[in-house]
């Protein structure tokens, strides 16, 4: 098994010069760093930390450029290219491009990422040794993810598609919430990477968010019948509080005094939005 492999960060001597650029060594492997890659203030005798990756070629290349994005190191990439035959190109910041295979991409070619659309990914080898994009599993984003506060409900929030489902899809926010738009909270479904804009209408308990990409349709109303009809919306149009609920449940939930709490749903109801019934409040179809 060769000693040098690509998409791994080695530091290595200079070998020798030749006429396209600099050969490397770790003392039992060659590497090429070629002219291309070589800066002015470039010093021979120095031992250099380069990337190493397979050129246009399939040679092993070394560039001085080290990416964000490794074998076992996550980060955001860019798409650059779509082929419908191979997958999605994506910049990892050096010379050559690296391809997410089609094999890891969805079904459908038009949930497939755009040029410009993000994904969340490492770097990853097949059998011949050629670099692949390697998206993240569910497991790496919940490692990297943060935790919502209910002080983030009903915020808006700019987020990118990592995962899609039938019944929605999950994203990650800028500030690295893990979010989840219902089916039934979007007009159409994002693109893997695409990059949406929504809100927040539910924070879970264990930090995760629910999101909605429709439009507020409800501009008119106070901003506690907002809360409590977004709230209602991120459960599918119902919730367990009424108005003869405790004052201590309303005001864990929805951070309002009960008066506020009737005088909202109040009005909701009064504007044939919203029905009571056995405890439960529900949104008129």
């Amino acid at each position: 098994m060769s000693s040098l492999e690509p998409g791994t960060v080695v530091t290595l001597d200079v070998e020798r010069e030749a006429p396209f650029g600099y050969f490397l060594t770790d003392g039992e492997e060659d590497v090429l760093l070629h002219n291309s890659e070589v800066p002015e203030e470039f010093d021979p005798e120095q031992a250099h930390t380069v990337f190493l990756f397979q050129d246009h070629q399939g040679r092993l290349a070394a560039t001085l450029t080290i990416p964000t994005v490794q074998i076992d190191r996550y980060d955001w990439v860019e798409v650059v290219e779509v082929k419908e035959s191979l997958g999605v190109f994506v910049s990892i910041g050096i010379s050559k491009d690296i391809l997410v295979s089609k094999d890891d991409l969805p079904a459908l070619f038009s949930l497939w990422p755009a040029v410009g659309d993000r994904l969340y990914c490492s770097l990853k080898t097949d059998k011949n040794g050629r670099l692949f994009g390697k998206l993240a599993t569910e497991n790496i984003m919940r490692e990297v993810a943060e935790k919502a506060t209910s002080k983030e409900f009903n915020k808006n929030i700019t987020g990118w598609a990592y995962r899609l489902l039938k019944i929605g899809t999950f994203l990650l926010t800028e500030e690295n919430y893990i979010g989840f738009i219902h089916e039934s909270q979007r007009k159409q479904e994002p693109r893997l990477g695409q990059k949406v804009e929504g809100r927040i209408i539910d924070v879970k308990e264990d930090g995760t968010i629910n999101v909605s990409l429709l439009s507020r349709g409800h501009e008119a109303m106070d901003e506690d019948s907002e809360k409590i009809f977004n709230y209602m919306q991120g459960r599918g149009g119902k919730m367990p509080y009424w108005d003869k609920s405790t004052p201590e449940d309303i005001a864990v939930r929805f951070d309002m005094s009960k008066a506020s709490f009737k005088r909202a749903l109040g009005r909701l109801m009064k504007e044939g939005k919203v029905y009571q019934e056995e405890g439960w409040s529900y949104i008129k179809e």
